[in-house]
């Protein structure tokens, strides 16, 4: 079972998500999310646990808690959504778009 748990503590590390999770059960993987350009952590976090009856047990008991100064929540995890790709948007017909602009006409 995928776990997502929210407002952590920055100072909250893999370790010790893991170490939380594992008096409910046998935790699979514990990851804090962290900022791609600071290594910060963004204050949320993934734990997967092999059971889902132990995990469900572990969300009973830690939705709402205070852990390291700060109220946790902790749902099951949805699955991601898919992201639109980014970068170079063009349109329908596949052509790059563009011109106009001032005076753009030649006389």
């Amino acid at each position: 079972m995928n776990i997502y748990i929210s407002n952590l503590s920055f100072g909250v590390t893999d370790a010790d998500l893991g170490d939380l999770f594992s008096e409910y059960g046998e935790v699979t993987s514990a990851k804090v999310i962290t900022d791609r350009e600071t290594g910060r952590s963004r204050g949320f976090g993934f734990v997967e646990m092999a059971n889902d009856e132990e995990g469900q047990n572990a969300i009973d008991k830690l939705d709402g808690v205070d852990y390291d100064g700060k109220t946790i929540t902790v749902n099951v995890a949805k699955p991601r959504e898919e992201r639109s790709g980014g970068g170079f948007n063009r349109n329908r017909n596949n052509n790059r778009g563009g011109g106009g602009g001032y005076n753009s006409r030649r006389y």
